[in-house]
């Protein structure tokens, strides 16, 4: 219950539930859930004094480490981060959720190089222990996030392998959202048109995943108000986490809900949608959108004519990329718009 709650973003619930469920078996799995259900509240103390007290019960296990590596990055405690990152190394079924955690950690500050290295060897490394489903993942994950970042090509062939592997719900959602921002929209739709048919009682699927990628297709502004409004469908649950251990694409309903409001010029709309992004971090994590909401906000107070705090949002996602590989595009863009408001 605490799982389901969780993917449905009501995550009060998925707390009391993982509450009691520690209550009944205080195993390493609870303990995890409890301190994810923290950390998506962002009661990030509390989700610490968690992880005390599983220390201090002998009760080690893989998912402890991974707490703290989450915590870590919230926290910006790189010390910890790589002393659990560290302890993956070497250990298989372990060491590649290690190494995609941490090219999606490094790709959050723009070190898209290094990711793309980290992501390469995570895949490798599910691949030793023949877990196909798993590199899939990584797959998707990649390839949104080369798509998010301006790499049309390599975001549509990286999503081409993980299609090849499988054909899982996360994995295709992953990159038909990929290719829909890629501009691939003939293969988007075509895997949005399978997901209809594959899964119609899939919750997770019919109100985000087919939302997001359909409005993700009417992205233009033509029809950005068919993208907002197609997202009316994904509001109840667009906080929600359906997260795989290796692939979590939370609150992209509210991403390119935000987008659709700069396509259509909305600005006070869209930044209160990327400052939705930006205030649930224990959700979003180390995902792409949570470093590209700071620009979303940006360009939304550009529209709204505030220039002084358009500048201080631009200083905050350029300061977060200030060592960010200079050849990512959106980067680029990001820099080229700050010229003009100085």
């Amino acid at each position: 219950m605490a799982l389901i709650y969780s993917q449905l973003g009501k995550h009060q619930e998925s707390l009391t539930q993982a509450r009691e469920a520690l209550r009944l078996d205080p195993n390493g799995l609870n303990f995890y859930n409890l301190v994810s259900s923290l950390t998506s509240l962002n009661r990030l103390d509390e989700a610490q004094n968690t992880i005390t007290d599983w220390r201090s019960r002998n009760v080690d296990s893989p998912y402890l480490h991974f707490s703290l590596a989450v915590i870590a990055f919230l926290q910006s405690d790189a010390a910890q981060f790589a002393k659990q990152f560290a302890w993956a190394a070497g250990k298989p079924g372990y060491e590649d959720v290690a190494l995609a955690l941490k090219a999606d950690t490094v790709a959050y500050v723009g070190h898209l190089g290094e990711a793309r290295e980290l992501s390469r060897q995570a895949v490798a490394s599910a691949e030793r222990v023949e877990e196909k489903e798993t590199v899939a993942t990584y797959e998707a994950a990649a390839a949104l996030r080369q798509a998010l970042f301006g790499n049309q090509v390599e975001a549509k062939q990286t999503a081409a392998r993980a299609l090849r592997l499988s054909r899982g719900r996360d994995v295709q959602f992953g990159a038909a959202l990929a290719l829909a921002i890629a501009g691939d929209t003939t293969g988007a739709q075509s895997l949005a048109d399978d997901l209809v048919k594959r899964l119609p009682e899939d919750t997770i699927v019919q109100f985000n995943y087919l939302p997001t990628l359909r409005a993700q297709l009417a992205l233009d502004p033509e029809s950005g108000l068919q993208s907002v409004e197609v997202l009316k469908g994904a509001a109840p649950y667009e906080l929600g986490a359906p997260a795989t251990a290796t692939f979590s694409p939370a609150l992209y309903p509210v991403y390119v809900r935000g987008a659709a409001f700069l396509v259509l010029h909305k600005g006070s709309e869209a930044g209160a949608e990327f400052q939705k992004v930006l205030d649930h971090r224990g959700i979003v994590l180390n995902s792409p959108i949570g470093a590209l909401a700071l620009l979303g906000l940006a360009r939304a107070y550009v529209l709204q004519a505030d220039t002084a705090k358009a500048r201080f949002a631009y200083q905050d996602f350029l300061t977060l990329w200030k060592d960010a590989d200079a050849d990512i595009s959106i980067l680029k863009q990001a820099n080229a718009e700050y010229a003009k408001l100085q």
